[in-house]
């Protein structure tokens, strides 16, 4: 039972259906992606175990396994219980989930921090961040893929900027963090035992201060590398996970300490499982369906190439909302030499959003080389050649 059907997931009901494995789908989207690839599709929140458990009826599922996506990792574990599977996803990683618990864990892992507040109460934020050296950046302690985010650079803007994010939170509660600066990174982890045997890391081109555009592998000193391995692998067991995937978004800073700023106690979205094995051969998702399975996943993460991948986010250029039109260019970037995935999220008709939040992207492209400038350099030339036409949706007067 896979625990969710987005465009990130359809990755794995593929590697399923390859290997023979029969698939049950829970999403709450009747449209989900994912759904015409399932053998059972359940239309049902991801959150709601009951609701899961009543449709499964006398159906007991060999394993399951949730993905890109932290709307599911309570189920996971719940349901993980209530079957009995093989592998339960652990309850001690959901504290990844809430920022101000995962600044404690820092700290408690004697790994570098910076400085924070969070609250239930807005005006407490307000005030006890005004104390914090500026620019902050402001989000919902519990929010994900940039939802909810707000760079603030002087404390008048502490009020609206508090609103937003905890428009956005679903335990209403705002945490406010100092802007670290440095080079941004994030490093993904598999573990066995408690010891990583796939580690990543990547750069990450943002924009506007938290929205990510593009990813590659990083190049880093064995030094800097084996520091920031060895801090993740602290975190994870900080958290609990001992086996199966965690990433973590952290800034290396001029001194050489990476400071970690969240932790996703799962596979990375955006694609990076492909950007993993256009670099190194390796299969994440099916190491991860194996592990929910109780078999070997060892094998899935041995590398079979040394090269650098790089994925970009392909978005809206309007600041507006719109419909697409067409794709123009899809052929001519999908054979640049180099060009190892181009997926298409959107289709003519389809209403399309700014690219301010990670959801509103509507496509992604990977790019692999044998060094870092050959990847981007396919990405540059292939991305030059894409094109999405979106038409702006004017709103009639008395919409909101």
């Amino acid at each position: 039972m896979v625990l969710g059907a987005s465009e990130e997931l359809v990755p794995l009901y593929q590697e399923a259906r390859r290997r023979g494995i029969p698939t049950i789908a829970v999403d709450m989207r009747p449209d989900a992606p994912a759904f015409p690839l399932a053998d059972t599709a359940l239309t049902i929140s991801t959150r709601d175990t009951d609701a899961i458990a009543d449709a499964l009826g006398d159906a007991c599922p060999a394993g399951i396994v949730g993905g890109a996506s932290d709307a599911a990792l309570a189920s996971w574990h719940a349901l993980g219980l209530r079957y009995g599977a093989t592998y339960v996803y652990p309850q001690s990683a959901l504290a990844a989930l809430d920022k101000a618990a995962f600044h404690k864990i820092v700290a408690s892992c004697g790994i570098a921090g910076y400085g924070w507040t969070a609250s239930d109460n807005p005006d407490e934020v307000v005030a006890e961040a005004a104390g914090l050296r500026f620019p902050l950046m402001v989000k919902p302690a519990d929010g994900s893929g940039s939802k909810g985010v707000t760079r603030v650079t002087r404390p008048d803007e502490l009020p609206a900027a508090v609103a937003h994010a905890r428009a956005y939170s679903a335990s209403r509660t705002v945490i406010a963090e100092e802007f670290v600066q440095g080079r941004q990174l994030t490093i993904d982890l598999f573990l066995r035992n408690g010891r990583s045997v796939m580690t990543c890391i990547k750069d990450q081109e943002v924009t506007g201060g938290f929205v990510v555009r593009r990813i590659s592998t990083a190049q880093l000193s064995p030094a800097e590398h084996g520091h920031l391995e060895a801090s993740a692998e602290h975190l994870c067991r900080g958290l609990g996970i001992v086996n199966g995937p965690a990433n973590f978004d952290l800034v290396l800073g001029p001194d050489g300490q990476g400071r970690f700023i969240e932790a996703n106690p799962r596979l990375s979205g955006d694609s990076i499982p492909r950007v993993h094995a256009a670099a190194y051969g390796v299969n994440v998702v099916g190491a991860l369906l194996a592990l929910a399975l109780g078999e070997p996943f060892d094998d899935y993460l041995v590398p079979t190439r040394n090269a650098h991948a790089a994925v970009e986010l392909i978005g809206s250029p309007l600041d507006v909302d719109g419909e697409l039109v067409r794709w123009e260019g899809v052929a001519e970037a999908s054979a640049v030499p180099g060009i190892t995935d181009l997926d298409l999220h959107a289709e003519p008709g389809d209403l399309v959003r700014p690219h301010s939040q990670s959801a509103h992207k509507i496509g992604v492209l990977v790019a692999a080389g044998s060094t870092t400038e050959d990847a981007s350099s396919a990405l540059q030339t292939a991305s030059a050649l894409i094109r999405p036409v979106i038409r702006p949706i004017t709103k009639t007067k008395g919409e909101s």
